[in-house]
């Protein structure tokens, strides 16, 4: 047991508590005990473990602290702890030692306290940052926003408050389309094969063979104030964009068309007012739209994509907006249809054609 490189034994109906003699498994390179019924703590021993690059306890019933012993795991690449409820207290500091970390996965535990500004510091190669469904305070680090190879970064349903950070362009990897496949391989050819639950139009998605193409940042569920930064609409790679539940005002960017690789967008449950961009259009890619509950106003924009979504749940709870999907017809609508008299000709009448009410409407925000 001792030469052993990987230990797999995720996926089965496995109880009982990991024993400390894990530790003297001192070449493992993998751990993988995820998706099994193992309740207990982390043992202080799993530091012992320093040749490790992969580490997966995730959706098992895991409780107590996350060890300060995990910090001695400096070839860590990898840390999946997620779905264990009772997984709680603080990120220890002694983290901040596993400086190659691609994968920070922590959702769906009951950690609490700050998201610990180091993590923007220590960890420059992280892909994939997952807070999720926690119970994080504080304001959101702007340390975070200088990892340039950050592609998934999800603070959703937590307790975190003050407005999103100004310095979004930071995010390189967002900005880019994403391309390269991920595994961890060790001598013996074996390998791990990472996954992410991330929520995708609704509902949560497991990606496993695509997750190195995957871009998101869901900021949902939290008590999130102030105006979306127009720097968002530099990220031009982002595929999932979850804003939804917070206190956010002032208008749409009227530049988020930019952003053409959206596949979904939720900006629902909040207070922004104004009207819907009309470049939105323009998000060919776009699969999954909700705009409901704001305070929008005026005509709901038409064409390309936005033709294609015509729920009227997209945009429900926001009174003064109109026209198709929803039933409420438009002002301007209604002057259309009246007839006006042109050149004081007698019985010369003509309609206003839509397109020139859509001109006239049209919102050209820089």
């Amino acid at each position: 047991m001792k030469s052993l490189f990987v230990f797999d034994l995720s996926q089965n109906n496995i109880s009982g508590i990991i024993s400390s003699s894990i530790g003297k498994m001192k070449h493992l390179v993998v751990l993988d005990l995820s998706q099994n019924n193992i309740s207990g703590t982390i043992p202080l021993r799993l530091g012992d473990c320093v040749y490790l690059q992969a580490l997966d306890l995730s959706k098992n019933h895991l409780s107590g602290r996350i060890p300060i012993s995990l910090g001695l795991l400096y070839r860590l690449q990898t840390m999946h702890l997620s779905n264990n409820r009772h997984l709680s207290g603080k990120v220890p500091s002694t983290l901040k030692n596993c400086t190659f970390l691609e994968t920070l996965d922590l959702g769906h535990n009951n950690l609490s306290g700050q998201i610990p500004a180091w993590i923007g510091r220590s960890f420059l190669a992280l892909r994939i940052l997952n807070l999720r469904s926690n119970m994080f305070t504080g304001k959101i680090p702007p340390q975070l926003l200088n990892i340039t190879s950050l592609q998934v970064l999800d603070l959703a349903q937590n307790c975190l408050s003050g407005s999103i950070p100004q310095s979004l362009q930071n995010l390189t990897a967002m900005k880019n389309e994403q391309k390269m496949d991920h595994f961890f391989f060790n001598g013996t050819g074996s390998y791990y094969k990472e996954n992410l639950l991330v929520s995708v139009k609704g509902q949560m998605l497991k990606y496993t063979r695509i997750i190195s193409l995957v871009t998101c940042m869901d900021l949902s569920s939290n008590n999130l104030f102030g105006e979306i930064p127009e720097q968002l609409t530099s990220l031009l790679g982002l595929r999932v964009l979850n804003l939804s539940g917070n206190h956010l005002i002032g208008k749409i960017p009227g530049k988020i068309g930019k952003l053409a690789l959206l596949e979904s967008l939720d900006f629902s449950k909040n207070q922004l007012s104004g009207t819907i961009p009309l470049s939105m259009s323009s998000l060919t890619f776009l699969s999954y739209l909700n705009l409901s509950n704001n305070n929008l106003s005026g005509r709901i924009p038409s064409g390309n994509q936005l033709q294609t979504l015509q729920d009227p749940a997209i945009y429900m709870g926001n009174n003064d907006l109109c026209g198709p999907p929803l039933p409420n017809k438009c002002d301007s609508d209604e002057t259309s249809q009246s007839p006006m008299p042109v050149g004081g000709l007698p019985g010369v009448l003509f309609a206003l054609p839509d397109s020139y009410v859509d001109a006239e409407n049209k919102d050209y925000g820089g």
